[in-house]
């Protein structure tokens, strides 16, 4: 027995002696060769090199949660909530490349969201009407839930050129110290450019950029029908007695031919940034109607597009002096045609002709670059101004505050409400609520459509850092709205007056009348950025 189990052990200890001679002599197969993600210092905290090529790419982004109160003075029909709420998501791509003629860049942002409610935070119709946002729908959603998505970056930087979806070159403070951005000023974050940048040495740099015109539109001003129907602007020619008769209406949507031209000069230095930049806007609205109304005899011009235009200067400095983050900005805006170069709708909302964001709002302003003569067929400018001025302060580097005011005017064309006026009657039989009415009646003197208005907001936030980009912060702003001058059917107080305009003529219904309006709001917002 001892014998086999040692012919047997022996028997395969050679077996195992071959085989692994036999293995000696099979080729090796080594392994595949791991790349390690590489970091890229050359641009910065955060790059690294994209596998298998010399770009670097960083990712970033952000998540925020916010919560807002505004009081409501109306219960009516699809308003009366005082609450809103938000989730926000931001994603940034940074892609960049050295090259012979320098960094090659490119840049992605994209921002999504959902938000309920109408006050503090609540869906937004601004960004609704320009396809960034899409309203909920059913019995207690309707209107006050919104999915909220924008390609708010991208674009491409390449030996001083700038070409894509990115921020007007026009803009300068653009609401930076600012959770909501109420203050009056420009402040056109996605755009669609190509522009070129020429640098001159100690931070001097020049910039001239072709965008596009639909995010600076405000609606050429058209009148309101009975039941509230929009009519399009008429011009109005003589019968043959004598007497105002429509000849036919324009079509007074904008056509989107020429680009706005934005020209900018910058200094940045160690003290701060200064910047001059300017603007032009064209209004280009259709032609009369190709078959007059029988029995007119008026010959009507073609309908002139013009140039409308915008100024703007902008100084920040920096404070370090008073506590090391702290800044100051000052900037002022002229426009001539271009309402949406001065920010003065960033409160109430932009690309709408009379919208009211306070819920019970007494009167409207009127947004409008520019009216067309009923009389001439011509468009007639309105010009608005905006002033802000925001500080920056840090108590410690865990807390800071901002402390932020603005300023602004429209005024239309000086004929433009009265020429409305005269043909008021023609056009709105029975007014409905920005119908002007006739020149010489109470109710004239005292309907808001193409009045001339001013706006005040003044507001402050403070935010708490406990570790490094995390912001726990609150603000509260305050917005006052007014006539430059006379009164206005307070829309709240008599919601019927509309309704009874020869009462109000005849003096046999007195409604309630306002100069100004005014509302507060608070947001509460909690951020994370990385």
């Amino acid at each position: 027995m001892k014998l086999l189990k040692s012919s047997l052990l022996g028997s395969a200890a050679a077996f195992a002696a071959v085989g692994a001679a036999h293995a000696a002599d099979l080729p090796v197969k080594k392994a595949v060769p791991i790349e390690y993600v590489r970091v890229c210092t050359a641009y910065g905290a955060g790059f690294f090199y994209i596998p298998g090529t010399d770009t670097c790419l960083r990712i970033s982004g952000r998540a925020r949660f916010e919560g807002g109160y505004m009081p409501s003075y109306s219960r009516g029909s699809g308003v009366g909530d005082t609450s809103g709420y938000q989730g926000r998501l931001r994603i940034n791509l940074d892609a960049r490349t050295q090259t012979a003629y320098g960094t090659l860049r490119a840049f992605v942002r994209l921002d999504a969201g959902a938000r309920t409610g109408y006050s503090g935070i609540g869906t937004s119709g601004t960004q609704a009407r320009i396809g960034q946002a899409y309203n909920a729908t059913g019995v207690d959603e309707n209107g006050r839930a919104q999915q909220f998505v924008n390609v708010d970056k991208a674009f491409i930087q390449f030996a001083g050129l700038t070409a894509g979806r990115a921020s007007s070159f026009f803009d300068f403070y653009a609401h930076d110290f600012e959770f909501s951005g109420a203050t009056a000023g420009s402040d056109v974050a996605s755009t669609n450019l190509f522009a070129y940048t020429a640098t001159f040495g100690n931070g001097l740099s020049a910039t001239l950029s072709v965008e596009d015109p639909v995010y600076r539109r405000t609606p050429i001003f058209t009148p309101t029908g009975p039941s509230g129907t929009i009519a399009s602007p008429v011009v109005v020619g003589y019968n043959s007695k004598g007497v105002p008769t429509v000849v036919g209406a324009i079509d007074s949507v904008q056509r989107e031919r020429l680009p706005d031209f934005v020209g900018a000069l910058r200094l940045d230095q160690a003290w701060g940034s200064a910047q001059l930049s300017a603007a032009t806007h064209e209004l280009n609205v259709g032609n009369i109607g190709t078959t007059p109304v029988s029995g007119a005899n008026a010959a009507v011009a073609h309908t002139r597009s013009i140039q409308a235009w915008a100024v703007q200067g902008g100084l920040k400095v920096n404070a370090p002096f008073i506590a090391p983050g702290d800044a100051l900005y000052l900037q002022g805006a002229y426009a001539d045609g271009a309402q949406l170069y001065t920010g003065y709708s960033a409160f109430t909302g932009s690309y709408q002709q009379s919208a009211a964001t306070i819920q019970g709002q007494k009167f409207a302003q009127y947004f409008s670059d520019a009216t067309i003569n009923p009389f001439t067929g011509q468009l007639q400018t309105s010009q608005t101004v905006s002033a802000v001025a925001s500080y920056l302060h840090y108590w410690s580097p865990e807390w800071r505050s901002a402390f932020f005011g603005s300023y602004g005017e429209q005024n239309f064309a000086k004929t433009a409400r009265f020429s409305q006026g005269l043909v008021a009657n023609l056009v709105t039989p029975s007014p409905a609520s920005n119908a002007i009415g006739v020149p010489g009646t109470r109710f004239f003197q005292l309907s808001q459509a193409l009045r001339d208005t001013y706006q005040f907001v003044a507001g402050a936030s403070l935010i708490w850092s406990p570790v490094k980009d995390l912001d726990i912060g609150v603000e509260g702003f305050y917005t006052q709205i007014g006539l430059k001058n006379g009164r206005a059917i307070d829309q709240d107080k008599s919601p019927t007056a509309y309704a009874n305009v020869a009462g109000i003529n005849n003096g046999t219904f007195v409604p309630r009348t306002a100069t100004q309006d005014s509302i507060s709001q608070i947001r509460f917002r909690v951020q994370r950025d990385f």
